[in-house]
């Protein structure tokens, strides 16, 4: 599918708050972190809107021209992983202070990241419900994944659900050690994609 994609800028900011929290409203790791629909309606934007301004801040959003999909990367040097590091504490107090899991997901997705070596990090994709497998989600991943391949770069991600493994899975990506279960929660998946011949 051809879709017309552009970095997103500050100005973008509320459409991929916005659209990142439609997306994911239905996701099995989100309705995790903020259990029950109207509890998750109420809070779950502000998760967004404080990745989406860490991601602006420190790496790069690519956006579909229409709006209705977006991937959030992160270029993630070697031995970026800080065990001592406060950053899932510092996002809970902003998100949602009272509820842990939004600081217990970043400590142990951060465990599992891998930090032996440099790559590029798909931190979320987001494609509206209504445009969900047109095709959006792979044409907005491949065009970083070309560029990887092109300068010999691995990129890592974790899947929060079986459909987003297995469109991970026909662009290159391999599971990269076990699965992590969430307490009381859903699977997460690990996933590697080592740079590949053009």
């Amino acid at each position: 599918m051809g879709a017309a994609i552009r970095a997103a800028g500050r100005d973008d900011r509320e459409r991929i708050v916005r659209l990142l929290d439609e997306a994911f409203q239905d996701d099995p790791v989100s309705g995790w972190v903020f259990p029950g629909a109207e509890y998750r309606r109420a809070t779950h934007h502000r998760l967004m809107t404080a990745f989406t301004e860490i991601v602006l801040a420190e790496g790069r959003i690519d956006l579909a021209e229409d709006g209705t999909a977006c991937a959030l990367w992160l270029p993630t040097p070697a031995g970026a992983h800080d065990p001592d590091d406060d950053g899932p504490a510092q996002l809970r107090a902003v998100v949602d202070p009272a509820n842990e899991r939004v600081e217990l997901i970043g400590r142990l997705t951060a465990d599992i990241h891998p930090a032996d070596r440099a790559h590029e990090y798909l931190w979320m994709i987001g494609v509206s419900p209504h445009r969900q497998g047109q095709g959006l989600g792979t044409a907005l991943i491949g065009s970083v994944l070309e560029r990887c391949d092109r300068e010999g770069t691995p990129a890592y991600l974790e899947a929060s659900s079986a459909r987003s493994r297995g469109l991970y899975e026909r662009l290159g990506f391999e599971q990269h050690g076990p699965a992590l279960r969430l307490p009381d929660g859903p699977l997460m998946w690990p996933m590697w994609r080592e740079p590949q011949q053009p």
